[in-house]
C-alpha cells in the first residue's frame, strides 16, 4: 500500500514539474540574440575602460575614449529597441 502511495506522489511531482516548465516564458531567438549582443558590448566596454586606465599615449587614449563612446551609443540603441 505504501508503494502505491509513493508512486502516485512521484507521478504528481512529475506532472507538477512538467506544468512548471510549460509555464515558463519562452524567449524568442531575437531576445536571446539581443541579450548576447548586450553582454558582448558590456564586456568590450569593460575591456576598453581597463585599457584606458593603463594607456599613456594621447593618441591611444583618444582611440579608447572613442571606442567607449561608440559602445555606449550601441548599448543605448539596443536599450531603445526594448
Amino acid at each position: 500500500m505504501a508503494r502505491g502511495w509513493e508512486s502516485k506522489s512521484v507521478e504528481a511531482q512529475q506532472e507538477a514539474a512538467t506544468d512548471s516548465r510549460q509555464a515558463l516564458p519562452v524567449r524568442s531567438e531575437q531576445d536571446a540574440e539581443k541579450r548576447t549582443r548586450r553582454d558582448t558590448l558590456k564586456l568590450a566596454r569593460t575591456r576598453a575602460l581597463s585599457d584606458l586606465q593603463r594607456a599613456c599615449a594621447p593618441a591611444h587614449r583618444a582611440m579608447l575614449e572613442q571606442a567607449v563612446a561608440e559602445i555606449d551609443r550601441q548599448l543605448a540603441l539596443l536599450d531603445d529597441r526594448t
